[in-house]
């Protein structure tokens, strides 16, 4: 239960909050959120219940994941309830980005909302990219030419989905059709739905619900496997063409400076 006091504290003070005011805030007595923070005693199910709608996070992260490495915006509310899992953060203090592979991304569907699912992805760190939380992705087919089938995409969150902006790429996570890499045209105010559109005109667009989309993420950059045979193209390769790019990337950075 270690984890769970430094959590209670961590969280309380990403919010700013004294243990006076959350205390007010959770309807208990100040001394009893000090008890927890210092691990005097173990938090009660009801407690808990209260302390993970406030924060709107769940109960099985605050327990079981040491968040003290978390920044204010690495919690993103998703809906009422879910988040997204917290940024992950190197010894460093530097901002990694999970890769999905191939083999991994067929369960996508079912741990994109799993802590544990999440954690046991290879990540990586790319000190090029924007603010925000990215994540790596796998393109499959050929509808968004010229990338290659088994080429990546590093994507941002998008945390409100309905200001997703007309002809950009994005990575769609939908409840029937999982994960798929298309352009994207707004349609919210009209009629509730994107119109998604492959770049290879041998596919055709097609409409999605916005009430059927889990995740939103914003294209940032890719590797494009192009020059690669599939057989070649396993994660340990993609980690290697993402590492280089980063090292490649910041020396120019450095000497443009």
């Amino acid at each position: 239960m270690n984890n769970l006091s430094k959590n209670i504290k961590h969280l309380r003070r990403l919010k700013k909050l004294t243990q006076e005011v959350l205390a007010e805030e959770l309807s208990v007595t100040r001394s009893r959120i000090s008890s927890y923070e210092e691990n005097r005693s173990s938090p009660t199910i009801e407690f808990l219940i209260d302390f993970s709608t406030y924060f709107k996070i769940p109960i099985d992260i605050i327990i079981k994941n040491d968040l003290t490495k978390a920044k204010d915006v690495s919690f993103i509310e998703v809906g009422d309830k879910r988040v997204l899992f917290p940024i992950t953060v190197d010894s460093d203090n530097e901002n990694l980005i999970e890769v999905i592979s191939s083999k991994a991304s067929a369960g996508y569907l079912l741990g994109y909302d799993d802590p544990e699912y999440i954690e046991q992805l290879e990540k990586i760190k790319l000190p090029f990219l924007p603010t925000g939380k990215h994540r790596a992705f796998p393109i499959k087919g050929d509808s968004m030419l010229p990338m290659k089938d088994g080429s990546y995409v590093v994507a941002e969150f998008v945390e409100n989905i309905k200001e997703a902006k007309s002809g950009l790429s994005y990575i769609v996570v939908t409840k029937d059709d999982g994960m798929t890499y298309k352009r994207l045209e707004n349609q919210v105010e009209e009629k509730q739905t994107f119109l998604l559109k492959p770049d290879n005109p041998s596919y055709p667009p097609y409409e999605v619900p916005v009430s059927e989309v889990l995740e939103l993420w914003k294209f940032t950059c890719s590797i494009n496997t192009q020059e690669y045979e599939e057989h070649e193209l396993k994660l340990s390769s993609i980690i290697q063409m993402f590492n280089g790019l980063g090292v490649e990337l910041e020396a120019l950075k450095k000497s443009l400076g």
